[in-house]
């Protein structure tokens, strides 16, 4: 049974407080290091697990980015006139 995201996250509690780059970034590393195969059997699992902390983390991230996205509603006159969410429905 492959491991869940939560069960990664919670053996990688710091990952928590990274920044979008720093998961992104550590997470390509991740990728990178397992697609050269040059890790052990032992040590890729362990990086693939802390790789599914980082995409889960990543994907929180985005999420909240896209919920704070806002749409400025413009006038005939050119000027901004307001702000709408990305999607009001």
């Amino acid at each position: 049974m492959a491991p869940q995201a939560s069960d990664a996250q919670a053996s990688d509690p710091d990952v928590a407080g990274l920044t979008f780059e720093a998961a992104l970034g550590e997470l390509e590393g991740i990728v990178s290091r397992l697609e050269q195969g040059r890790a052990s059997l032992e040590e890729s699992i362990e990086i693939y697990r802390r790789g599914e902390a980082l995409k889960k983390r990543c994907d929180e991230l985005l999420a909240k980015a896209e919920a704070r996205v806002e749409i400025i509603s413009v006038g005939a006159d050119g000027a901004a006139k307001g702000l709408s969410p990305l999607d009001p429905g």
